[in-house]
């Protein structure tokens, strides 16, 4: 079983600037992709970015088209961990963030965490 841990969120004003992370644990080993994914009010949870990491593939990130050039995502195998970094923040990113991981079969390998909030408010 993998445990995922996000941590990060906060309030930020319109164009400011969050780092969000994941700390995963347990079933490492099972980890082809790992993603970050948002919740609004309201709304159904929706991907943000991607990173696979494999030694064939290299490393491979993706981007919901409405974080594209503003959001990072970025790894660190030694510290088990995933960051978001996310930048020119805007009030429609307003969300609870969470993070997850899958395996090669595209299956969620851990239960979904609570999650980090961000708020973007002027």
């Amino acid at each position: 079983q993998l445990q995922v841990v996000e941590s990060g969120g906060g309030s930020v004003q319109p164009g400011g600037s969050l780092r969000l992370s994941c700390a995963l644990s347990g079933s490492i080993s099972s980890i082809y992709a790992v993603g970050w994914y948002r919740q609004a009010p309201g709304t159904q949870r929706e991907m943000v970015a991607g990173i696979t990491s494999s030694s064939t593939e290299g490393e491979i990130t993706n981007y919901a088209d409405f974080v594209q050039g503003r959001f990072t995502i970025s790894r660190d195998n030694a510290n088990f961990s995933v960051y978001l970094e996310m930048n020119s923040l805007k009030p429609e990113d307003t969300a609870v963030y969470y993070c997850n991981a899958a395996g090669r079969d595209r299956q969620f390998l851990a239960s979904w965490g609570r999650g980090t909030q961000v708020i973007v408010s002027s």
